[in-house]
């Protein structure tokens, strides 16, 4: 009977040695369960960079502050390349059901990550207070429907950079930006300059027509009267009259009026052409407006795109979202990590630092962004243009249209098809993209 009590005791302990005393959900990934293992939570967090200055720098610099605060939290930034790349890594995280914890994503992934049933429903996570201190113009992107997917984060709009020592020497006054279309094209025309054996040595304007030109003719077809998209990522509208009245102003910047360079010029390089004097104008994010602040040695404005019916661009960037399969107690760490990130304090720090718009009212109340933008005004035209912003190219399989669309806009830019049939044939395989999801 003794020898019994004793085997059954032995197997009591060993039995309670296995179990761990927890039932917890954690998974066995490494990552910390935070609960009663004693061991921080540690939250994986995907960022891209897509502009100028020290992203990375700042976010490492973010969450070891979160971290100070939060001791049993512990984040891990990874910087994922280009939005596209990480996004990339995202989805093939996802797929080899090895999914990050959060991400800054493009707020234009909403469909295809729901397509991917990867996030998590962040709706019943905030107050409704919480969202309602967003600008609204950033709000379309991050929800479908009532249902609330994402939180802004490094967001941005489209503005119209100058040179205000050019606009000078052109006879033109710097401190007036063009307002409509056709001032646009007057100034950029005194502003290009050639040589004596007439090539270019200074162009009137640079509108990107490279990875986001799509996001460029959106701004000009939103000035022309109408958003390219309906609100619930089912449907198009290439072909449209308006679009085709954007495509055509885009393309004969360079093909007709010969003040902007003819064909495929570059994202990330328009930025440098700007600073280094090569063009006197630039369409380009927000996102850089420190980066020129930082870089430029002459005077230079900042202002709405210049109106055709109306102003208008379209918003851009990326939010945070959180991930669908992880641990409930990583995703309330992830929660608390976004509360932080949106604090008044950090969003207007973050868009001195940056150069994209802060997200929220909150954050243009705080004393030391009041004080920033008295003392370079540059910084409120892009919250101020908010007004006649709207959201950003999104559909379901958004890749996939994106790139289509970019290819024949690019096409056309090049003169290898005429602006009706650039976007009717957009329209057309869009359509047959996205006939599934109606």
């Amino acid at each position: 009977m003794k020898k019994l009590m004793v085997l059954m005791i032995a197997l009591a302990m060993l039995l309670s040695a296995c179990g761990g005393g927890g039932g917890s959900t954690a998974s066995t990934d490494n990552k910390g369960s935070g609960g009663d293992s004693g061991k921080p939570v540690e939250l994986q967090f995907y960022f891209p960079v897509a502009v100028g200055g020290p992203i990375t720098k700042i976010i490492d610099g973010l969450a070891q502050d979160f971290q100070k605060e939060n001791p049993n939290i512990k984040i891990k930034p990874v910087y994922g390349g280009s939005y596209q790349d990480t996004m990339t890594k995202v989805a093939t995280a996802v797929q080899g059901n090895n999914s990050p914890d959060m991400a800054v994503l493009l707020s234009t992934d909403l469909y295809t990550l729901l397509s991917m049933k990867a996030i998590e429903d962040l709706t019943p996570r905030f107050s409704k207070d919480y969202f309602g201190n967003f600008y609204e113009a950033f709000l379309g992107n991050t929800k479908s429907g009532d249902t609330v997917w994402s939180v802004p984060f490094q967001r941005s709009t489209i503005v119209l950079y100058y040179n205000k020592d050019m606009f000078k020497e052109a006879g033109l006054d710097p401190e007036k930006a063009p307002k409509n279309w056709t001032e646009l094209r007057e100034a950029a025309a005194k502003l290009t300059k050639t040589d004596a054996s007439g090539k270019v040595s200074q162009w009137g304007i640079e509108i990107p027509s490279t990875g986001y030109q799509y996001w460029m003719l959106q701004a000009l077809s939103l000035q022309s009267g109408d958003n390219i998209m309906s609100g619930d990522g089912k449907q198009v509208f290439f072909n449209k009259p308006h679009v085709e009245e954007a495509l055509q102003f885009y393309m004969d910047l360079g093909q007709k009026d010969k003040v902007m360079p003819n064909g495929a010029i570059e994202w990330a390089t328009v930025p440098s052409d700007f600073i280094s004097g090569k063009t006197a104008m630039m369409f380009h994010t927000t996102g850089n407006l420190t980066k020129v602040k930082t870089d430029a040695k002459f005077n230079f404005g900042v202002a709405f795109l210049p109106a055709n019916k109306q102003f208008g661009s379209p918003t851009g960037g990326g939010n945070l979202y959180v991930f669908k399969n992880i641990p409930e107690e990583r995703k309330k760490a992830a929660v608390k990590f976004i509360e932080f990130l949106t604090k008044p304090e950090r969003v207007a720090q973050w868009s001195i630092d940056t150069g994209y718009v802060g997200t929220t009212k909150a954050a243009y109340e705080t004393d030391q962004l009041k004080k920033y933008i008295e003392s370079f005004p540059q910084a409120k035209v892009a919250r101020d243009q908010l007004e006649y912003a709207d959201s950003e190219l999104s559909t379901y399989q958004n890749g996939q249209v994106t790139k289509l669309f970019n290819d024949n806009i690019q096409a056309a830019l090049l003169g290898k098809m005429t602006a009706k049939e650039a976007l009717q044939k957009s329209q057309e395989a869009a359509d047959g993209i996205l006939k599934n999801f109606k």
